[in-house]
Protein backbone atom coordinates (compact mmCIF):
# COMPACT_ATOMS: atom_id res chain seq x y z
CA UNK A 1 0.00 0.00 0.00
CA UNK A 2 1.64 3.30 -1.56
CA UNK A 3 1.47 6.48 1.34
CA UNK A 4 -0.22 9.00 -0.52
CA UNK A 5 1.76 12.50 -1.27
CA UNK A 6 0.21 14.36 1.63
CA UNK A 7 1.46 11.88 4.15
CA UNK A 8 4.88 12.37 2.61
CA UNK A 9 5.06 15.99 2.48
CA UNK A 10 3.80 15.75 6.49
CA UNK A 11 7.14 13.35 7.35
CA UNK A 12 9.50 15.23 5.72
CA UNK A 13 8.89 18.28 7.54
CA UNK A 14 8.82 16.58 10.77
CA UNK A 15 12.17 15.26 10.17
CA UNK A 16 13.59 18.78 9.08
CA UNK A 17 12.12 20.01 12.37
CA UNK A 18 13.93 17.51 14.67
CA UNK A 19 16.90 17.69 12.92
CA UNK A 20 17.21 21.31 13.38
CA UNK A 21 16.05 20.87 16.94
CA UNK A 22 18.84 18.54 17.33
CA UNK A 23 20.81 20.82 16.25
CA UNK A 24 20.21 23.80 18.43
CA UNK A 25 20.56 21.49 21.51
CA UNK A 26 23.58 20.00 20.36
CA UNK A 27 26.09 22.69 18.73
CA UNK A 28 26.12 24.86 22.33
CA UNK A 29 26.76 21.39 24.17
CA UNK A 30 29.84 20.73 22.18
CA UNK A 31 31.19 24.97 22.03
CA UNK A 32 31.05 24.81 26.04
CA UNK A 33 32.69 21.48 25.85
CA UNK A 34 35.83 22.85 23.58
CA UNK A 35 35.63 25.85 25.93
CA UNK A 36 35.93 24.46 28.67
CA UNK A 37 38.80 22.11 27.02
CA UNK A 38 40.42 24.84 25.75
CA UNK A 39 40.33 26.48 29.12
CA UNK A 40 41.79 23.77 31.35
CA UNK A 41 44.90 23.11 28.21
CA UNK A 42 45.60 26.73 28.55
CA UNK A 43 46.06 26.78 32.24
CA UNK A 44 47.71 23.78 32.61
CA UNK A 45 49.97 24.92 29.82
CA UNK A 46 50.86 28.12 31.97
CA UNK A 47 50.86 26.00 35.21
CA UNK A 48 53.56 24.30 33.50
CA UNK A 49 55.65 26.77 32.44
CA UNK A 50 55.26 28.31 35.85
CA UNK A 51 56.61 24.87 37.53
CA UNK A 52 59.31 25.22 34.85
CA UNK A 53 60.54 28.37 35.51
CA UNK A 54 60.79 27.85 39.40
CA UNK A 55 61.74 24.34 39.48
CA UNK A 56 64.20 24.07 42.83
CA UNK A 57 67.31 22.69 42.34
CA UNK A 58 68.47 19.16 43.57
CA UNK A 59 69.99 20.03 47.04
CA UNK A 60 73.71 19.51 45.84
CA UNK A 61 73.21 22.17 42.96
CA UNK A 62 72.14 24.94 45.64
CA UNK A 63 74.79 27.51 46.18
CA UNK A 64 76.74 26.67 49.44
CA UNK A 65 76.33 30.28 50.37
CA UNK A 66 72.49 30.07 50.69
CA UNK A 67 72.62 28.05 53.12
CA UNK A 68 74.48 29.44 55.48
CA UNK A 69 73.35 31.93 58.27
CA UNK A 70 74.07 35.67 57.70
CA UNK A 71 77.19 36.74 58.29
CA UNK A 72 77.72 38.27 61.96
CA UNK A 73 78.17 41.85 62.19
CA UNK A 74 78.76 44.42 64.63
CA UNK A 75 78.65 48.14 64.66
CA UNK A 76 82.19 49.48 64.62
CA UNK A 77 83.45 46.51 62.53
CA UNK A 78 84.16 44.44 66.09
CA UNK A 79 82.94 42.34 67.40
CA UNK A 80 82.26 41.18 71.52
CA UNK A 81 81.82 37.57 71.96
CA UNK A 82 80.62 37.82 75.47
CA UNK A 83 77.90 40.17 74.36
CA UNK A 84 76.92 37.73 71.32
CA UNK A 85 77.21 34.79 73.81
CA UNK A 86 74.64 37.40 76.42
CA UNK A 87 72.39 37.84 73.47
CA UNK A 88 71.94 34.72 71.45
CA UNK A 89 71.47 32.01 74.58
CA UNK A 90 68.27 31.96 75.53
CA UNK A 91 69.23 31.56 79.99
CA UNK A 92 70.34 27.74 79.44
CA UNK A 93 73.69 28.09 79.37
CA UNK A 94 74.23 26.08 76.79
CA UNK A 95 76.19 28.00 74.25
CA UNK A 96 75.23 29.31 71.41
CA UNK A 97 72.38 28.37 69.03
CA UNK A 98 74.18 25.45 66.67
CA UNK A 99 73.42 27.94 62.80
CA UNK A 100 75.57 31.25 64.76
CA UNK A 101 78.29 28.86 65.72
CA UNK A 102 78.62 27.79 61.99
CA UNK A 103 78.50 31.57 61.33
CA UNK A 104 81.34 32.42 64.12
CA UNK A 105 83.27 29.14 63.16
CA UNK A 106 83.82 30.78 59.32
CA UNK A 107 84.63 34.24 60.46
CA UNK A 108 88.12 32.76 62.28
CA UNK A 109 91.13 33.34 60.98
CA UNK A 110 93.99 30.97 62.26
CA UNK A 111 97.03 33.23 63.34
CA UNK A 112 99.44 31.30 65.67
CA UNK A 113 100.13 27.64 66.61
CA UNK A 114 100.49 27.51 70.75
CA UNK A 115 100.46 23.81 71.33
CA UNK A 116 99.98 20.22 70.56
CA UNK A 117 97.50 18.55 72.20
CA UNK A 118 96.47 14.48 71.87
CA UNK A 119 94.15 14.61 69.43
CA UNK A 120 95.84 17.70 67.13
CA UNK A 121 97.23 21.41 67.07
CA UNK A 122 95.36 23.99 69.17
CA UNK A 123 95.71 27.53 67.25
CA UNK A 124 95.57 31.13 68.53
CA UNK A 125 92.44 32.44 66.15
CA UNK A 126 90.95 36.00 65.60
CA UNK A 127 87.26 36.54 65.44
CA UNK A 128 86.53 40.18 64.60
CA UNK A 129 89.57 41.59 66.76
CA UNK A 130 89.21 38.83 69.25
CA UNK A 131 91.60 36.28 70.47
CA UNK A 132 90.15 33.08 70.36
CA UNK A 133 91.53 29.40 70.51
CA UNK A 134 90.72 26.87 68.04
CA UNK A 135 91.28 23.20 68.66
CA UNK A 136 91.55 21.35 65.64
CA UNK A 137 91.04 17.74 65.45
CA UNK A 138 91.03 15.27 62.73
CA UNK A 139 88.46 13.36 60.99
CA UNK A 140 90.02 9.86 62.48
CA UNK A 141 89.21 11.28 65.75
CA UNK A 142 85.80 12.41 65.58
CA UNK A 143 83.96 11.10 68.33
CA UNK A 144 86.47 12.56 70.93
CA UNK A 145 85.73 16.35 69.23
CA UNK A 146 81.75 15.37 69.43
CA UNK A 147 82.30 14.21 72.74
CA UNK A 148 83.58 17.41 73.61
CA UNK A 149 81.42 19.40 71.93
CA UNK A 150 78.49 17.50 73.41
CA UNK A 151 79.77 18.31 77.15
CA UNK A 152 80.81 21.79 76.61
CA UNK A 153 76.48 22.39 75.14
CA UNK A 154 75.44 20.79 78.47
CA UNK A 155 73.11 22.89 79.78
CA UNK A 156 73.77 25.30 82.39
CA UNK A 157 77.61 24.76 82.15
CA UNK A 158 79.07 27.50 81.66
CA UNK A 159 80.88 29.14 84.60
CA UNK A 160 84.05 31.20 85.00
CA UNK A 161 86.04 28.64 86.08
CA UNK A 162 85.48 26.27 82.96
CA UNK A 163 86.86 27.15 79.82
CA UNK A 164 84.48 28.74 77.73
CA UNK A 165 83.21 26.99 74.95
CA UNK A 166 82.06 29.71 71.78
CA UNK A 167 81.57 27.27 68.59
CA UNK A 168 82.39 24.17 66.91
CA UNK A 169 82.28 22.98 63.09
CA UNK A 170 83.68 20.96 60.42
CA UNK A 171 86.22 22.82 58.01
CA UNK A 172 86.20 20.93 55.00
CA UNK A 173 88.06 22.24 51.32
CA UNK A 174 87.24 19.50 49.19
CA UNK A 175 91.03 17.51 49.68
CA UNK A 176 90.54 17.35 53.37
CA UNK A 177 88.46 17.82 56.90
CA UNK A 178 89.08 19.60 60.44
CA UNK A 179 86.74 19.57 63.30
CA UNK A 180 87.19 22.80 64.69
CA UNK A 181 86.55 23.85 68.94
CA UNK A 182 86.52 27.47 69.54
CA UNK A 183 86.81 28.08 73.15
CA UNK A 184 88.25 31.41 75.03
CA UNK A 185 91.55 32.25 74.33
CA UNK A 186 94.00 33.04 77.76
CA UNK A 187 96.94 34.13 76.78
CA UNK A 188 98.78 32.42 80.12
CA UNK A 189 98.24 28.73 78.18
CA UNK A 190 98.12 26.06 80.67
CA UNK A 191 98.70 25.64 84.46
CA UNK A 192 101.32 23.31 83.48
CA UNK A 193 103.40 26.34 81.21
CA UNK A 194 102.18 28.91 83.88
CA UNK A 195 103.90 26.86 86.50
CA UNK A 196 107.18 26.62 85.33
CA UNK A 197 108.10 29.74 84.61
CA UNK A 198 106.28 31.62 87.25
CA UNK A 199 106.27 31.16 91.28
CA UNK A 200 103.24 32.85 93.48
CA UNK A 201 102.73 34.26 96.66
CA UNK A 202 100.19 32.66 99.16
CA UNK A 203 97.58 34.68 98.21
CA UNK A 204 98.33 33.71 94.31
CA UNK A 205 98.40 30.64 95.78
CA UNK A 206 94.80 30.54 96.85
CA UNK A 207 93.71 32.47 93.89
CA UNK A 208 94.88 29.47 91.63
CA UNK A 209 93.52 26.90 93.82
CA UNK A 210 90.17 28.03 94.69
CA UNK A 211 89.65 28.92 90.99
CA UNK A 212 90.65 25.09 90.32
CA UNK A 213 88.21 24.11 92.92
CA UNK A 214 85.15 25.78 92.13
CA UNK A 215 85.41 24.78 88.77
CA UNK A 216 85.54 21.39 89.54
CA UNK A 217 82.59 21.82 92.50
CA UNK A 218 80.40 23.12 89.75
CA UNK A 219 81.20 20.40 87.38
CA UNK A 220 80.22 17.94 89.98
CA UNK A 221 76.89 20.04 91.15
CA UNK A 222 73.62 18.81 90.09
CA UNK A 223 71.59 21.49 89.28
CA UNK A 224 67.50 20.07 89.57
CA UNK A 225 64.96 21.83 87.32
CA UNK A 226 63.45 22.19 83.43
CA UNK A 227 66.72 24.07 82.48
CA UNK A 228 68.93 22.00 85.23
CA UNK A 229 72.52 20.35 85.07
CA UNK A 230 73.71 16.50 85.20
CA UNK A 231 76.52 16.37 87.40
CA UNK A 232 79.76 15.64 85.38
CA UNK A 233 82.78 14.04 86.65
CA UNK A 234 86.00 15.27 84.24
CA UNK A 235 88.15 11.56 84.37
CA UNK A 236 91.33 14.00 82.91
CA UNK A 237 92.24 16.53 85.34
CA UNK A 238 95.89 18.14 85.85
CA UNK A 239 97.42 20.60 85.35
CA UNK A 240 98.02 20.37 81.57
CA UNK A 241 94.44 20.40 81.27
CA UNK A 242 93.84 23.58 83.07
CA UNK A 243 94.11 27.16 81.29
CA UNK A 244 95.30 30.21 83.77
CA UNK A 245 93.32 33.37 82.72
CA UNK A 246 94.70 37.07 82.94
CA UNK A 247 93.35 37.58 86.27
CA UNK A 248 95.02 34.85 87.94
CA UNK A 249 92.54 32.52 88.44
CA UNK A 250 91.75 29.14 86.50
CA UNK A 251 89.67 27.59 83.92
CA UNK A 252 88.89 23.91 83.92
CA UNK A 253 89.33 22.28 79.98
CA UNK A 254 89.61 19.31 78.02
CA UNK A 255 85.99 17.93 78.69
CA UNK A 256 86.47 15.31 76.03
CA UNK A 257 86.87 12.13 78.53
CA UNK A 258 83.96 13.52 81.11
CA UNK A 259 81.15 11.40 81.80
CA UNK A 260 77.46 12.66 83.13
CA UNK A 261 74.74 11.75 85.88
CA UNK A 262 71.65 10.76 84.39
CA UNK A 263 68.24 10.46 85.83
CA UNK A 264 68.00 7.30 86.13
CA UNK A 265 71.21 7.16 87.68
CA UNK A 266 73.30 5.74 85.22
CA UNK A 267 76.99 6.88 83.52
CA UNK A 268 76.77 8.81 80.54
CA UNK A 269 80.32 7.51 79.35
CA UNK A 270 81.73 8.54 75.97
CA UNK A 271 82.13 5.27 73.26
CA UNK A 272 85.88 5.59 72.72
CA UNK A 273 88.90 3.76 73.93
CA UNK A 274 90.93 6.52 75.16
CA UNK A 275 92.12 6.87 78.95
CA UNK A 276 93.15 9.30 81.40
CA UNK A 277 96.44 10.22 81.97
CA UNK A 278 98.59 7.61 83.97
CA UNK A 279 100.53 10.24 86.25
CA UNK A 280 97.08 11.33 87.53
CA UNK A 281 95.38 8.44 87.71
CA UNK A 282 94.00 7.56 90.97
CA UNK A 283 94.30 3.78 93.18
CA UNK A 284 91.05 2.46 91.84
CA UNK A 285 91.57 3.01 88.53
CA UNK A 286 95.06 1.87 87.89
CA UNK A 287 94.21 -1.50 89.93
CA UNK A 288 91.10 -1.45 87.94
CA UNK A 289 88.83 -2.00 90.80
CA UNK A 290 87.05 1.07 90.20
CA UNK A 291 83.53 0.37 90.13
CA UNK A 292 82.48 2.09 86.97
CA UNK A 293 78.84 2.30 86.84
CA UNK A 294 78.33 4.23 90.54
CA UNK A 295 79.13 7.77 89.29
CA UNK A 296 80.17 8.76 92.40
CA UNK A 297 83.38 6.68 91.78
CA UNK A 298 84.69 9.38 88.74
CA UNK A 299 83.85 12.16 91.05
CA UNK A 300 86.29 10.67 93.60
CA UNK A 301 88.73 9.96 91.33
CA UNK A 302 88.62 13.64 90.19
CA UNK A 303 89.65 14.71 93.63
CA UNK A 304 92.34 12.12 93.93
CA UNK A 305 93.57 14.24 90.46
CA UNK A 306 93.13 17.44 92.33
CA UNK A 307 95.59 16.49 95.21
CA UNK A 308 97.98 16.27 92.68
CA UNK A 309 97.34 19.75 90.93
CA UNK A 310 97.30 21.43 94.52
CA UNK A 311 100.85 19.98 95.11
CA UNK A 312 101.90 21.27 91.87
CA UNK A 313 100.21 24.27 92.94
CA UNK A 314 101.84 24.78 96.73
CA UNK A 315 105.15 23.70 95.38
CA UNK A 316 105.70 26.70 93.35
CA UNK A 317 104.92 29.21 96.50
CA UNK A 318 107.20 31.69 97.24
CA UNK A 319 105.98 30.85 101.27
CA UNK A 320 107.48 27.22 101.09
CA UNK A 321 110.75 28.18 99.89
CA UNK A 322 112.23 28.27 96.04
CA UNK A 323 111.32 24.80 94.60
CA UNK A 324 111.75 24.61 90.70
CA UNK A 325 108.26 23.30 89.20
CA UNK A 326 108.17 19.26 89.01
CA UNK A 327 105.04 17.01 88.07
CA UNK A 328 104.12 14.76 90.73
CA UNK A 329 106.23 11.34 91.69
CA UNK A 330 109.08 12.91 89.43
CA UNK A 331 111.35 11.45 91.61
CA UNK A 332 109.51 7.88 91.29
CA UNK A 333 109.05 7.36 87.98
CA UNK A 334 109.93 8.23 84.62
CA UNK A 335 109.43 11.24 82.47
CA UNK A 336 106.62 9.23 80.09
CA UNK A 337 105.61 6.01 83.14
CA UNK A 338 103.82 3.20 82.07
CA UNK A 339 100.50 1.62 84.10
CA UNK A 340 102.65 -0.81 85.49
CA UNK A 341 105.34 1.78 87.02
CA UNK A 342 102.33 3.77 88.59
CA UNK A 343 100.73 0.74 89.39
CA UNK A 344 103.43 -0.13 91.43
CA UNK A 345 104.41 3.49 92.94
CA UNK A 346 100.78 4.32 93.54
CA UNK A 347 99.02 1.13 94.68
CA UNK A 348 101.39 -1.17 96.54
CA UNK A 349 103.67 1.33 97.83
CA UNK A 350 101.11 3.34 98.62
CA UNK A 351 103.79 6.45 97.74
CA UNK A 352 102.58 9.81 97.04
CA UNK A 353 104.39 13.07 96.23
CA UNK A 354 106.80 14.33 99.48
CA UNK A 355 105.70 17.07 101.33
CA UNK A 356 109.03 19.70 101.57
CA UNK A 357 109.55 20.65 105.09
CA UNK A 358 109.83 24.10 104.38
CA UNK A 359 105.72 24.10 104.45
CA UNK A 360 105.50 23.38 108.12
CA UNK A 361 106.50 27.26 108.64
CA UNK A 362 103.69 28.55 106.59
CA UNK A 363 100.00 28.44 107.98
CA UNK A 364 98.80 28.52 104.46
CA UNK A 365 101.03 25.72 102.92
CA UNK A 366 100.43 23.32 106.28
CA UNK A 367 96.76 23.87 105.52
CA UNK A 368 96.90 22.70 101.83
CA UNK A 369 99.26 20.18 102.73
CA UNK A 370 96.51 18.70 104.93
CA UNK A 371 93.87 19.15 102.16
CA UNK A 372 95.81 17.57 99.31
CA UNK A 373 96.42 14.59 101.60
CA UNK A 374 93.12 13.88 102.02
CA UNK A 375 92.62 14.10 98.75
CA UNK A 376 94.90 11.33 97.85
CA UNK A 377 93.80 8.52 100.56
CA UNK A 378 94.13 4.89 98.93
CA UNK A 379 90.46 4.30 99.74
CA UNK A 380 88.45 6.66 97.39
CA UNK A 381 85.49 7.01 100.70
CA UNK A 382 87.66 8.55 102.78
CA UNK A 383 88.84 11.35 100.74
CA UNK A 384 87.27 15.11 100.60
CA UNK A 385 84.13 16.14 98.47
CA UNK A 386 85.18 18.64 96.78
CA UNK A 387 82.59 21.23 98.47
CA UNK A 388 84.30 20.17 101.68
CA UNK A 389 87.85 21.43 100.24
CA UNK A 390 86.47 24.59 98.67
CA UNK A 391 84.83 25.17 102.23
CA UNK A 392 88.33 24.63 104.24
CA UNK A 393 90.64 26.84 101.62
CA UNK A 394 87.83 29.72 101.32
CA UNK A 395 87.88 29.75 105.66
CA UNK A 396 92.32 29.26 105.63
CA UNK A 397 92.55 32.07 102.79
CA UNK A 398 89.85 34.49 105.10
CA UNK A 399 91.81 33.86 108.06
CA UNK A 400 95.52 34.61 105.96
CA UNK A 401 93.76 37.49 104.62
CA UNK A 402 92.77 38.93 108.25
CA UNK A 403 96.08 38.44 109.47
CA UNK A 404 97.96 40.09 106.90
CA UNK A 405 95.62 43.17 107.07
CA UNK A 406 96.35 43.32 111.40
CA UNK A 407 99.94 42.97 110.28
CA UNK A 408 99.90 45.89 108.07
CA UNK A 409 97.95 47.60 110.39
CA UNK A 410 100.51 47.07 113.16
CA UNK A 411 103.59 47.74 111.12
CA UNK A 412 101.94 51.30 109.95
CA UNK A 413 101.33 51.95 113.25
Amino acid sequence: MRSSPSTKATGSSWDNTSEMLLLRITVPIVIIILFIVTTVLVYEKCRGSKRRQFKAKPFDEIDEHLLEPPELSFPGGGGDLKQLLETSTSGSGSGLPLLVQRSVARQVTLDQSVGKGRYGDVWRGRWHGEDVAVKIFSTRDERSWFREVEIYQTVMLRHENILGFIAADNKDNGTWTQLWLIMDYHRHGSLFDYLQRTTVDVRGMYRLALSIVTGLAHLHMEIVGTQGKPAIAHRDLKSKNILVKSNGTCAIADLGLAVRHMPDDSVDMAPNSRVGTKRYMAPEVLDETMNTSQFESFKRADVYALGLVLWEVARRCTAGGLHEYQPPYHDLVPSDPSLEEMRKVVCVDRQRPSIPNQWHSSEALRVMSKVMKECWYHSPAARLTVLRVKKTLCSSAVADDAKMMTSAASSQG
